[in-house]
Parts: structure tokens; sequence; C-alpha cells
């Protein structure tokens, strides 16, 4: 047998010129970065819950005995519990690691070479990015000056090679909410529709009561904001029943290890510690939203989720984003076109909000 003198040959060309996509960093290597401590990095980037999961989680995950066993493929009791919470029958229910996995695989089974599928930036950059992994072409609809979703454009792109559509609601980065009438204009279409949900208990909206209603219709969840549990990786959707068997035989078999699936488990036992974060995650982000109005060099957009988007009026938002890192305080800069003068802020703690003005203030 003959060994290629250079592998790279052997690669799909269609993912050499695949755009990463750029993820957020740990807090310690942040820390490293800047040389500060990592007690006194200030982590407004990610949109992570600063009041962290449920103790029953911690209490539930130090106790367990048996992280020698594989875990359930079939998350039998994970998705009978979040069945309940939802209020819709289990056989509609899969749960990935984090909403990622479940975007990978809803492209992996109705994404065939060269089929399209419709994006509506500035929004998560795990859509295009998935799309292209899977082979799949981003066909992008940008959004409305005020980052509502341009549903005329969208109808008239969609063709016979159109698949997929994915719609955050609330969107990423914009904070914005997607109506029901707007929704159910695109569900009329037939194509396959997206909804990601990420930031629903923040946003107290959602479209659930349309599932059963609409066999193209796919919701999106995750436990890594409200409830604390990025680090372990565990998102779910709410599917018409049949895909949810075409999932299964898909997926990898033991996708949601088992510290994620009792973590969710134990999460759900305590919805008044969960709830009670959400409350003041939600009115922290409105005091955030004044004072950061309060600055004149800033346009500040409504926001139903953990985070609030701003724009920065004089055009040196990376400039900004620069100068915050060096205290300690990390936003979100997106590189694009679309958000050149953009910054997005996730709500931290009251304290964090202060810190946070106070170098604006000496910023600028």
């Amino acid at each position: 047998m003959t060994i290629p003198e250079n592998i790279e040959q052997r690669i799909r060309k269609d993912l050499k010129d695949v755009r990463d996509y750029v993820p957020i960093e740990p807090a310690d290597m942040l820390s490293q970065r800047v040389d500060i401590g990592i007690e006194k990095v200030i982590k407004l980037d990610g949109n992570e819950n600063p009041y962290g999961c449920s103790n029953l989680v911690k209490k539930a995950l130090a106790e367990f005995p048996y992280y020698n066993h594989y875990p359930d493929p079939e998350q039998r009791k994970l998705r009978k519990a979040l069945a309940k919470y939802i209020g819709v029958s289990s056989k509609r229910i899969l749960a990935g690691s984090g909403s990622d996995e479940l975007i990978d695989l809803i492209l992996r089974l109705f994404i065939e070479p060269g089929d399209k599928v419709i994006n509506c930036p500035p929004t998560f950059g795990m859509y295009s990015f998935s799309t292209a992994i899977c082979g799949g072409e981003t066909v992008n609809v940008p959004r409305k000056r005020d980052f509502t979703i341009d549903t005329m454009t969208i109808k008239k792109t969609i063709d016979k090679i159109t698949k997929v559509l994915f719609l955050a609601s609330p969107n990423n980065p914009s904070g914005n909410v997607s109506s029901e009438a707007e929704i159910g204009e695109l569900l009329d279409t037939g194509i396959i529709v997206v909804v990601d949900e990420a930031y629903a208990e923040f946003s107290g909206s959602s479209i659930k009561e349309f599932v059963g209603k609409y066999p193209n219709l796919i919701i999106l969840r995750t436990f890594s904001k409200w409830a604390g549990l990025a680090g372990l990786r565990v998102g779910y959707g709410i599917f018409p029943e049949s895909i949810v068997r075409l999932l299964m035989k898909i997926k990898q078999p033991y996708n949601v290890n088992i510290a994620a699936q009792i973590a969710v488990m134990e999460s759900l036992k305590d919805i008044e510690y969960l709830n009670n974060t959400v409350k003041k995650i939600i009115e922290e982000r409105e005091q955030l939203s004044k004072m950061l109005s309060q600055l004149s060099w800033l346009q500040v957009y409504p926001s139903q989720a953990n985070f609030v988007l701003c724009k920065v009026l004089n055009g040196n938002a990376v400039d900004i984003y620069r100068k915050l890192q060096r205290k300690g305080i990390f936003v979100r800069y997106f590189d694009s076109p679309e958000l050149q003068d953009f910054l997005r802020i996730s709500v931290g703690k009251p304290e964090h909000t202060n810190s946070l003005i106070a170098a604006l203030n000496e910023i600028c």
C-alpha cells in the first residue's frame, strides 16, 4: 500500500474553507492571559449563570457511586423528567451534549450535500458552522436594523432544496423574541423550522403550545443558562415522535453522561431555587440596561435574555473590549461586519455591574 506524502490530500475539500466557530474561554485561561488572579476575573462573555447550579446537584454528584457504569443510552429517566417539566410526552424529547449536539444531529438527519439551510444573522454562530460541517449551504437572510426577522424575504428565499430554518428566540446576540405570528407564518411554508429557545426561561415566552400542531417544528432548550450547568453540557429538544426515533438511531449511544443526567433531574427537583436565580438575573438585566443607557456613547437594545447588546456609537467597540480585558472584565466582541460596533454583555451579579460601569466610565 502506498501511503500519501501529504495526508491532507484525503481531507474533504469543502472542510478546508470552513470558518472556525470562536468559543469563549474558561476563567482560568482568561486569568492567565491578563495576569490577574482568577478570583478577580469578571466573566461577562459567555451568558453563564453567575449564581451556579442547585446545591441538590452538587450533593447528588458528590454522592453518586456508579460513575464506573455507562449512562442510559435511551435517557429514559431524564426524558421523563424533562417531559414533566415541559408538559409534553417523553416520546417527543431527546437530550444531547448541549443543544450544539442536537443542532448537528438535526442537520445530519435532514441535510444532503448542497441542501440549503436558512440562517438569520446576526445570530448564534453554531447554525452556519454545523451546516458547513454537514455539507450544506447556509443562505443568510439578515435581520432588520432592529434585529427582527424578515419573514417576507425568508419566504421568498425558500426553494426546492431548502430543508431547514434556524431561528433563535430570544435571539443571541440581540435578545429579542420572534412573535408567534411570525413563527407560525414560517411553519406554514412546510420546511423544518428549528426554534432555539436557549434563553426562554428569561423571556417567559415559548411556542411549545405549537407542539403537535406543526409536524415540521423542532424546539431546542438548554440547561446551560438558567440552570447553571454550562460545564456539564446538556440540552434537549422537543421533536415529532418519528424524528426522535430516527435521532436515537444516529446519535452517539452514550451522548449525555451520567453526571449531566443526574444534574438535570436534581435541578428539576429544585425549581424554586432556579426560578429565584432567574428572577435575580432578570432584575439585574434591567438594572444593567438602565446604567448602560446613561452612557451617552452607547445604544442599548432591549433584551429578554440574560445578556444585553450595546452599540458603541463612536465606533471603537474592539478598543473598549480590549481595555476592559486589561482590567479583568471580559465581555463578548464579535468580529463580524454586522456586529463591528457592538458589544454583548452577560448579566452578572450587582457587584459585577457596578465594576463594569466604573470601568467604562474610566475608559471613556
